[in-house]
């Protein structure tokens, strides 16, 4: 189960990495949003995403039972499992508010996005914050999980790489708020 959540996860990441570059180019005013094939991306990636977290919190009741079972709980002092459950927790609730902010109605044929305002730029800054907690946290199991060996140092590149785009996407969020407030 853990092979497959793995692959679902590595699916939903290249998927994401689609959608926040896409995003992050709409955000800045370079393309239009509404996109009918990205749209269907973001609901596919919503799926495998949701199908992630069922896997998780299943692999996660069964590690607390077997710790139990074992009468010796390393749970306490693993806190890198408590960062891995938390950081998805918030993550859910930010991707949550995420849709309900840029989930938009058509009036007339033309897109019209909800307001965003400071309270759905600080959503969206915390969620690129836990979303970056999420991913320093389990780049290495995922990696292990697939297995790909860090010979060349693909770890940092990768994180280097999700970083950088991360970064990025939290300047859009300020950028596409700047311009909210300019309309």
């Amino acid at each position: 189960m853990r092979r497959l959540n793995a692959l679902i996860t590595a699916g939903s990441m290249l998927l994401f990495l689609a959608h926040m570059i896409w995003g992050i180019l709409g955000l800045a005013g370079f393309v239009k949003g509404g996109n009918v094939f990205f749209s269907i991306l973001s609901y596919v990636m919503l799926t495998l995403v949701a199908t992630h977290v069922v896997i998780s919190v299943k692999l996660s009741i069964d590690t607390v039972i077997a710790s139990k079972r074992s009468g010796v709980s390393y749970i306490k002092a693993n806190r890198l499992f408590w960062i891995r459950r938390i950081s998805g927790m918030a993550l859910m609730v930010f991707m949550l508010m995420h849709i309900l902010i840029f989930s938009g109605k058509n009036v007339g044929g033309v897109f019209l996005l909800n307001t965003f305002d400071m309270l759905a730029l600080m959503t969206q800054i915390f969620m690129v914050l836990s979303l970056i907690v999420h991913l320093l946290c389990n780049i290495t199991p995922l990696r292990i999980a697939l297995g790909i060996e860090d010979k060349a140092g693909i770890r940092v590149d990768v994180m280097l790489v999700l970083a950088v785009l991360l970064l990025i996407s939290a300047a859009a969020f300020v950028i596409y708020y700047i311009r909210w407030r300019m309309v």
